[in-house]
């Protein structure tokens, strides 16, 4: 008898065992049952709808009307109305330098303290923060764009093939520099050849600059800084100086375009459609559809079904895009060109980063029919291609 009430015993307190294996724990100490265990590979129970709690960290103001903060809280909005969360479920914190880790730190601590299930952090400088936070905080999901870390339990990276818009943009570049008679454009960037966001970007814009003008050279001019409008402006008349016709960039705000649009050139933004801040002078530009990404991640998480996976996607989820060409800027033929191109991007005919393939030094990177991997585009570009020249 003592033996058989041992035996229940212990088959109550392993079923107690696996009920609280199926909890989550929210911020403010309350606990969510599943109902059911956990899915194999399922990391998370589901959240009811009305009860998910949202955070953002922004590197700049939520309220900004066009750039790098602007494509993602248009993401964020996005998400929240397609899913029908109200405003007091979704929590911003903006203006938090990404180069401050005690502010992006208190920002992180911030959003954990407010109850949210889910903190994404949109700047490329709040990785190492991040990576501290889910640490600490193993019951809470956090996503960080860019970068490349993530820990395979409650910490994943997201980013996108942003690349394929470069390269259109390089087409709708190098036509307009050519209708222009002079070969050479520039290209402000936030970083150096170090960081492959970047210098990949500037390589596939590169490729579409030289598919329809292959005797133009691309300038590059870093400011060092995601975000710095002053030091953008400084680097984009340097580069107007240098002779550039049309300019392009990597960097937060719409300065690059304006300072191109009051010397009467032209410019291809980023992040979002920039033609409304140079109405007669912007192109086009390669922009995020953030709320694919957001909308996609928020309903997983709410459905339990939420996995630690890295998302790198592209024209494939209209992750990507290319703001409207402006026809009061383009060359002729640019809307052609860019359409035959894209066509050949989604159908897999064209692969921006296909071989041969060549840095600035004449040194062979990939040779005819290869192509750089995920893994190289995202952690490997760390040289210029050829025709791509430093300021």
């Amino acid at each position: 008898m003592k033996k058989s009430i041992k035996i229940v015993s212990l088959i109550l307190a392993l079923a107690l065992v696996f009920a609280f294996a199926g909890c989550k724990k929210t911020g403010d100490g309350d606990s969510t049952t599943a109902g059911t265990t956990l899915a194999e590979g399922q990391s998370f129970a589901p959240i009811a709808k009305d009860k998910i709690k949202v955070g953002v960290v922004h590197i700049t103001g939520k309220d900004d009307t066009s750039g790098y903060t602007y494509a993602h809280q248009k993401g964020i909005l996005e998400m929240a109305e397609a899913l029908g969360l109200k405003s007091e479920q979704i929590l911003v914190r903006d203006n938090v330098n990404d180069s401050d880790v005690e502010a992006t730190k208190a920002a992180l601590q911030d959003l954990v303290d407010a109850g949210c299930d889910v903190i994404f952090a949109t700047s490329y400088n709040y990785m190492d923060a991040v990576e501290e936070y889910a640490e600490k905080y193993p019951d809470i999901i956090f996503s960080h764009c860019s970068g490349y870390k993530s820990n395979g339990k409650n910490f994943n990276n997201y980013f996108g093939r942003i690349y394929e818009s470069r390269y259109l943009s390089g087409i709708a570049a190098g036509l307009k520099a050519k209708q222009l008679g002079v070969p050479i454009v520039g290209f402000v960037g936030a970083k150096g050849s170090d960081n492959s966001e970047v210098t990949g970007g500037i390589n596939a814009f590169a490729l579409g600059v030289q598919s329809v003008y292959p005797e133009c050279k691309v300038l590059v001019k870093i400011t060092g800084e995601w975000y710095d409008p002053p030091a953008e402006a400084t680097a984009a008349k340097a580069l107007l100086d240098a002779g550039a016709v049309v300019l392009s960039q990597h960097c937060d705000s719409d300065t690059v375009q304006t300072t191109a649009a009051k010397a009467d050139k032209f410019g291809v933004g980023y992040n979002s459609d920039m033609t409304p801040s140079a109405p007669n002078n912007h192109l086009t530009a390669p922009i995020w559809n953030w709320g694919v990404y957001y909308t996609k991640t928020v309903q997983a998480i709410i459905d339990g079904t939420w996995k630690c996976e890295n998302y790198y996607e592209g024209y494939n989820v209209n992750l990507v895009g290319l703001s409207p060409l402006n026809d009061k800027a383009v060359a002729p033929g640019t809307k052609e060109a860019v359409e035959a191109a894209q066509a050949k991007i989604a159908s897999g005919e064209l692969f921006v980063f296909s071989g041969p393939i060549f840095d600035n030094t004449g040194k062979q990177i990939i040779g005819e029919g290869e192509k750089l991997t995920d893994e190289q585009i995202t952690g490997g570009i760390n040289y210029y291609v050829k025709g791509v020249e430093l300021l």
